[in-house]
């Protein structure tokens, strides 16, 4: 493992997901999952999300179209919480969302609005 890149892939992953997201994906590491969190946290965070040619706001959107084109909503959720801790506005996220909904296909677009209202709803909601 290199430490530097998994330490690089943490921090960026507790910015972008958030600590409780995070210390959850943590708090239940075992045998069977703990070489996959390594993966994700030093592969993912640390290479990609840790190079910093694109700025975290630009690769939200991006993650934000391939998630949604991939279908994995749950994930999808992760991300738009992500999008608006990189800076993104709701308004920002729903034109992202139309545009998707357009090269995607509107069930694609259903879905992405029908998970993204409420993680936007609570994100507004803790920010009063």
């Amino acid at each position: 493992m290199d430490q530097k890149t998994y330490d690089i892939g943490m921090k960026m992953r507790r910015k972008v997901a958030g600590d409780e997201y995070v210390d959850k994906a943590m708090a239940n590491l075992d045998d069977f999952n703990r070489d996959f969190q390594r993966i994700v946290t030093q592969y993912c965070w640390g290479e990609a999300w840790g190079d910093d040619t694109l700025p975290p706001r630009e690769r939200s959107i991006l993650n934000l179209g391939m998630i949604a084109c991939l279908g994995r909503m749950e994930e999808f959720q992760t991300h738009v919480r992500g999008a608006l801790n990189n800076g993104m506005t709701p308004n920002e996220i729903r034109a992202v969302l139309i545009q998707i909904a357009v090269y995607c296909g509107i069930p694609a677009g259903v879905d992405c609005f029908r998970h993204a209202k409420p993680v936007i709803e609570a994100y507004q909601k803790s920010k009063k």
